[in-house]
């Protein structure tokens, strides 16, 4: 598969799953309606994973323009790949963020609460300071790509036919997909309180750009004046995790 169309796929997935268990969570007569918290952060856990594993053969499951971003930055990607990337990822997040609207379209109807359905497309701090909300965004992506960049693929030793042992890679696959699946979800749990944590430009402007195009009935605006927090304050917690990964290495 080609790696764009890989890193579209592969947060189609995460977005649709993601923005999914919101949905299922925050509106108006679901079989998940006032779920909680822990139901979202699983939720969003089990979409990097399954985001992961689908592209990670291929594209290296970036699905993130922070750590995209990051690994051109650390010389672990050409800078001139970086922009299909991260065009296939917005691109990604639209398509995601659409589905889910699409699917749940008659609860979205039944639904007065307007933020409540713009939370199904994207992040809002809970306590409007940006300030705070640029740190909490910046820090929680630094915490996500850091160990991206310290994990290290497990190996399993075999016989040679030479002799000895060979050490064969694992790799991020199915079952490697894990440890980023869980990176997510702890920092949901610890510190998703404050703005949502996007951590992920691809994750919030996709489907964002997707509530203000498409019809949603009963929707407000869609929140333009804080939308660059969740876009310039991932990108830079991703470079400062590289920065901090060369350093340690």
């Amino acid at each position: 598969m080609n790696p764009l169309l890989a890193e579209f796929i592969g947060t189609t997935l995460l977005v649709t799953f993601g923005n999914g268990v919101v949905a299922n969570v925050v509106l108006a007569r679901t079989k998940g309606q006032n779920s909680g918290w822990i139901v979202i952060t699983a939720g969003w856990a089990l979409g990097v994973f399954v985001g992961v594993f689908s592209a990670q053969r291929f594209s290296g499951a970036h699905l993130n323009p922070a750590v995209t971003l990051a690994l051109a930055a650390a010389g672990k990607l050409s800078w001139a790949q970086a922009p299909g990337y991260i065009l296939a990822q917005m691109a990604g997040g639209f398509a995601g963020g659409a589905l889910v609207f699409f699917f749940y379209r008659e609860h979205f109807q039944v639904t007065e609460d307007a933020g409540g359905k713009l939370a199904c497309f994207c992040t809002a701090p809970n306590i409007r300071c940006v300030r705070q909300a640029f740190f909490c965004e910046a820090v929680g992506t630094f915490l996500l790509v850091l160990p991206v960049f310290l994990m290290s693929d497990a190996t399993v030793q075999l016989p040679a036919a030479s002799g000895g042992v060979k050490e064969i890679p694992i790799g991020l696959g199915t079952l490697g997909a894990l440890p980023v699946a869980l990176v997510v979800f702890a920092i949901g749990l610890s510190l998703g309180g404050t703005t949502g944590y996007a951590i992920n430009p691809a994750r919030d402007l996709g489907p964002r750009l997707a509530h203000a195009l498409l019809p949603v009935p009963g929707k407000r605006d869609s929140d333009w004046s804080y939308a660059w927090v969740p876009v310039v304050a991932p990108l830079l917690g991703g470079l400062l995790a590289a920065g901090v990964a060369s350093f340690v290495h």
